[in-house]
């Protein structure tokens, strides 16, 4: 029985076909499908995630692959697109480093709008936080029509800032707008300026209609952060005898802190992005003097097809507001602690 166990196995490898004798005998490595590194990885992080864990991954896939298509992508580009000399289409034909950055360096223009810029974004930042504080102040008084008033104040801003800036721009026209004519019909102003039309006016008529699109967003804001505040801190103040003023220093302001800080950055990069009001209402002009950098970059992408010196401007763009951002939110931070 045993010999015929031991014949059936010779008869076995035989057929399998044994290595001739005298040859090395050889022990490959079983084959099986190749697994990468990085699959291995992967495999073994999702192995450790629990059924809920797995779930939430699937759910958030959809976002980061539009995040990926119409955020990190067109960055990655830009990016790309700065650093090199494209043609007119835009498509990159080779790369000059830095030349584009010390194109812009080295024009004038660019300077003066680059200043103009801060000025915009400080001006119009200013003015709505002041007021919007204000507004708030007034919209959390008691008084008959209190909901009708808030109601009315959201409508600037629930407007589409092109509707607004497209409605402002013939409100401002010279001959036919509704402002002058009210201004010569009451005698106010007999003879009032073409707004739109001259230097000295034109970036005043946009920062106007720039802090009447945002002004009712620090309203709302500061209204919420206002109702938060419990009545009992402002009478333990007037126990002491603290008055309006005492009352608003010492309680007011220390409780919208938090707002006022996040509502103004919010703000700074709204404003500093701002493209709809100057290009619409008056295009950057008269001759140049309402540009800031975002409506500069679009001219110069699509009017000029410069989109390396473009992209060069929309990269210093993020830079400056990424740093603003960080070094903003690190002295609030930093006082909180």
């Amino acid at each position: 029985m045993h010999a015929r166990r031991s014949t059936r196995r010779g008869e076995s490898s035989e057929r399998r076909g044994a290595p001739e004798t005298g040859a090395p005998l050889s022990h490959p490595a079983r084959a099986g499908p190749h697994v990468s590194p990085g699959r291995g990885v992967i495999a073994r992080a999702a192995s450790r995630l629990t059924a809920e864990e797995r779930l939430a991954v699937l759910f958030l896939c959809p976002a980061l692959l539009l995040m990926a298509a119409f955020i990190f992508y067109p960055v990655g580009t830009t990016i790309v697109t700065a650093f090199g000399a494209t043609d007119k289409l835009g498509r990159v034909r080779g790369f000059v480093g830095w030349g584009n950055f010390r194109a812009l360096g080295a024009d004038p223009a660019f300077w003066q709008i680059f200043r103009r810029t801060f000025l915009w974004t400080a001006l119009g930042v200013t003015v709505k936080t002041s007021a919007g504080l204000a507004m708030a102040l007034l919209l959390n008084l008691p008084f008959r029509g209190r909901k009708v008033a808030r109601m009315l104040t959201v409508i600037p801003w629930a407007i589409p800032y092109p509707i607004s800036a497209i409605v402002w721009q013939w409100t401002y026209n010279s001959q036919f707008g509704l402002l002058n004519q009210f201004l010569k019909s009451t005698g106010l102003w007999p003879h009032p300026p073409a707004w739109l039309a001259e230097p000295r006016t034109a970036f005043a008529a946009n920062m106007a209609v720039d802090i009447w699109i945002g002004l009712p967003f620090f309203a709302l804001v500061f209204l919420a952060g206002l109702q938060a505040i419990s009545p009992e801190y402002y009478e333990a103040a007037a126990i002491d005898g603290a008055g309006v003023g005492a009352r608003f220093v010492s309680v007011t302001l220390p409780f919208l802190r938090p707002v006022i800080v996040m509502g103004s950055l919010l703000s700074v990069i709204w404003t500093f992005n701002d493209f709809s009001v100057p290009y619409i209402v008056t295009k950057g002009g008269p001759m140049n003097t309402t540009d800031i950098l975002v409506t500069h970059m679009y001219k110069t992408a699509f009017q000029f097809l410069d989109f390396g010196p473009a992209s060069a401007i929309a990269v210093i763009t993020f830079v400056t507001l990424l740093v603003f951002s960080l070094l903003y939110a690190r002295l609030y931070f930093r006082e909180v602690a």
